[in-house]
């Protein structure tokens, strides 16, 4: 099992993630870490700790696809680098992953952050995941190489990648939804608001939806 981790000026918080890796590390997970240009040293500190790291273009989707081309697992899980996965994340993701050349899947999440509205937010993603099928990266996406190289991968877009990257692997398959919990962290929440936070990504799903390019939306995200 190979865990593909993308990261961008990540210094405050690459001790805990580069922990949390170690364990995977231990029980005989490939880590991988894509580096997409970082200028605060968080570069320099994974290569210190011994973790494989690649520089590519920077970008999440081009930094997750450069990870799967680079590592040898034939399942690959891609981690946001402020999520963390639950306590036997690979006994279980081997287990769905090995029936099927073509399996694929999430976790269910929690967010963690200081706004009252962040448990309904992820029980909200939880079963709209569930109903449709589409997950988002925070939930870390897992599936076979054979089938994230029969879909080509992310595609090369700098938002909702992970949302079409889920309408191409479902057109093949449903996902498998496992209940355990990855943490990942609501940062984004609390720096912007609560329902702030919720009224934009809604009103970017519905443009995405309406055809509106990922590039102008990357814009109005940022």
């Amino acid at each position: 099992m190979a865990i593909i981790v993308p990261v961008l000026n990540e210094i405050d918080g690459i001790e805990s993630l580069l922990s949390h890796l170690e364990i995977w590390r231990q029980r005989g997970a490939e880590i991988i870490v894509v580096d997409g240009g970082s200028d605060d040293k968080s570069d320099s500190l994974i290569e210190a700790r011994g973790f494989p790291l690649i520089r590519s273009a920077r970008g999440r989707a081009t930094q997750m696809n450069a990870g799967a081309r680079s590592s040898q697992s034939p399942f690959l899980i891609f981690l946001h680098s402020d999520t963390r996965l639950p306590e036997h994340a690979d006994t279980q993701v081997m287990t769905h992953l090995a029936r099927s050349e073509t399996s694929w899947g999430r976790f269910d999440v929690r967010i963690d952050g200081r706004s009252r509205l962040l448990p309904i937010v992820g029980a909200m993603m939880n079963l709209r995941s569930r109903l449709t099928g589409i997950a988002t990266g925070d939930q870390a996406l897992f599936m076979t190489r054979t089938l994230f190289e029969q879909v080509g991968g992310f595609p090369e877009q700098p938002l909702m990648e992970d949302v079409e990257i889920c309408k191409r692997l479902k057109h093949i398959t449903p996902p498998v939804c496992l209940s355990d919990r990855v943490v990942t962290s609501g940062r984004r929440w609390d720096q912007r608001g609560g329902w702030r936070t919720i009224f934009l990504m809604w009103q970017l799903r519905w443009a995405y939806w309406r055809g509106v390019p990922a590039d102008q939306l990357a814009a109005r995200y940022r």
